[in-house]
């Protein structure tokens, strides 16, 4: 066997069959139920002319249905694509047109949207719709209903031998420009992100059921919070289901039902993305905790997004026994690092963490690697196990996949980072987004740290606005605690003062009414920006 995503699914499903796979809502899955139903649609998308390498769309809020899909496409050795339901209609017709689809499985709700940007999609052949209670007029898309489409199908497990080589394709939006598709092959993924390397030896994986057998000692129950198009709860319910366990969904983040589900369901452990869906958490249990019965709650893991040291310092206050981890990673370079979180620790900007496999930081003129200790501020990269490229973009895979003059392929996430003397990587924030005032460069993620820790604010996001004399200024855009009247700049800039530099602390302030942020939680910095140019 070898290590394609599907083939490790059905070792899986083989060795725990009556486990209790996935929870979404009122529906619920062993893995032999998930294998059953996910053999059916391939089977029905086969029957459509589903083949190898074809793309499949996915347009749905987290569901059963969405897990489903993703394995019956790779199942048939071809491609899904995850569709950002936040996306506006340009947005949309981009992903169609350059996803190249062929088929698309997509709630009910959101057909209308597919019918506004029908002629993005000249490939496709076929539309399965899942129903959502939603009743909106479907017009004049043909459809077949999904549990239609698989009862008719053979739950049997019956397809061709697959290859490693088989493709994975992850849209990421990331915080500015238009999605892009990182291509990755099957066997690279599951190394970089799928559980291929054993987090506590760093040793790999030499076949697939030594990460199956992981899950020999029983189940745990995950709950990743995130949409499903997003990729750190993509690889929470694919990863966890290598090693056996459940998983939980919510359709919809809501910090309130979340702590309902943990009771409820028994959730072992939380997988968020950084303070949008922290704070928010913390402070719901801080008004209904002494309701609940959380025990079984003890792992809160974060990825992608900023989770500064104020929000987790008040998580170990309400559970000093929490094992918290902070990660860093991208779509592009997969997990590069990892920390265990303390209480009181010291932020420089994003965490420090410990390299994942591969992950190096490279001098960004040079591309050659630093040295642990240099004071240069260099940029992250990973070798080893990383994507082909971008789908249908040889010029920004040019860019961010790259041949170091040491003769090595890295992967470069365009996260700036200090590569510490004791090895460690610490993470500064996005080097395209880095003010530059008066020649300082100044990292927004660290100022949103410092920013956040204020008493009268709930969230901000900070960018950089034009300055006659320093060129650029830092601009937080703040969105005020309920109950606390509007801070004043000049408290804003004390506070600030006590954690971070002087030349760093904003200059520009913006009051919103809600600090906008993607559906994974992270800053929508051209929305920031606009905001920022029009106010100040």
């Amino acid at each position: 066997m070898q290590f394609n995503l599907a083939d490790v699914f059905e070792l899986a499903v083989d060795t725990y069959p009556d486990r209790e796979y996935l929870v979404a809502g009122e529906e619920r899955r062993t893995y032999r139920e998930m294998d059953q139903r996910a053999n059916q649609l391939a089977h029905h998308l086969a029957r459509q002319g589903i083949g190898v390498g074809d793309h499949v769309g996915i347009y749905a809020y987290n569901c059963v249905e969405w897990v489903e899909t993703l394995w019956a496409v790779f199942k048939l050795r071809a491609i899904w694509v995850n569709i950002n339901y936040r996306y506006v209609e340009q947005e949309l017709a981009y992903v169609f047109k350059n996803a190249d689809l062929k088929a698309v499985v997509v709630a009910r709700q959101f057909i209308p949207r597919v019918e506004h940007v029908i002629d993005s999609l000249p490939l496709l052949q076929h539309t399965v719709m899942i129903e959502d209670g939603s009743n909106v007029d479907v017009g004049e898309i043909d459809t077949i209903d999904y549990e239609a489409a698989l009862a008719a199908e053979s739950e049997a497990r019956d397809f061709p031998p697959r290859s490693g080589d088989d493709l994975y394709m992850l849209y990421t939006g990331g915080t500015t420009g238009m999605p892009k598709g990182v291509v990755w092959r099957h066997r690279d993924v599951f190394f970089a992100l799928g559980g291929g390397v054993d987090q506590t030896t760093g040793e790999l994986a030499k076949t697939p059921m030594d990460v199956v057998a992981r899950g020999a000692g029983g189940a745990v129950t995950m709950f990743p919070l995130a949409p499903l198009m997003h990729g750190a709860s993509q690889w929470a319910v694919m990863g966890r289901a290598f090693e056996g366990h459940r998983v939980v969904l919510a359709e919809k983040f809501d910090a309130q039902e979340t702590w309902r589900l943990i009771e409820r369901e028994k959730v072992n452990g939380l997988f968020i993305t950084g303070d949008a869906m922290a704070r928010p958490l913390i402070e719901v249990y801080r008004e209904i905790g002494a309701t609940l019965d959380v025990s079984s709650f003890f792992l809160l893991a974060s990825s992608a997004v900023v989770f500064s040291q104020s929000v987790k310092d008040q998580f170990f206050e309400y559970f000093p026994s929490l094992v918290l981890f902070d990660s860093i990673g991208s779509s592009e370079t997969g997990g590069t690092g990892i920390v265990m979180a303390a209480k009181g620790q010291e932020m420089k900007g994003g965490p420090t963490v410990t390299p994942g496999n591969g992950a190096i930081v490279l001098d960004s003129e040079t591309l050659l690697p630093l040295s642990p200790g240099s004071p240069v501020v260099g940029v992250v990269a990973r070798s080893g196990y990383i994507p082909l490229g971008y789908y249908k973009d040889e010029e920004k895979t040019a860019e961010t996949f790259i041949q170091g003059t040491n003769g090595t392929r890295y992967a470069i996430s365009g996260d700036s980072a200090l590569f510490e003397a004791d090895g460690s990587i610490t993470m500064l924030g996005r080097g395209s987004q880095c003010i530059n005032s008066g020649g300082e460069k100044i990292f927004p993620e660290e100022v949103d740290s410092a920013v956040k820790s204020h008493p009268a604010i709930y969230d901000v996001t900070v960018t950089g606005v034009p300055d006659e004399r320093w060129g650029s200024a830092v601009c937080a855009l703040i969105q005020v605690r309920d109950g606390h009247s509007t801070p004043t700049l000049e408290s804003i800039q004390d506070h600030c003062r006590q954690v971070i530099a002087g030349y760093k602390i904003p200059r520009r302030l913006v009051v919103v009414d809600e600090v906008v942020r993607s559906p994974s939680g992270k800053p929508d910095y051209r929305w920031a920006s606009e905001m920022a140019c029009i106010e100040c």
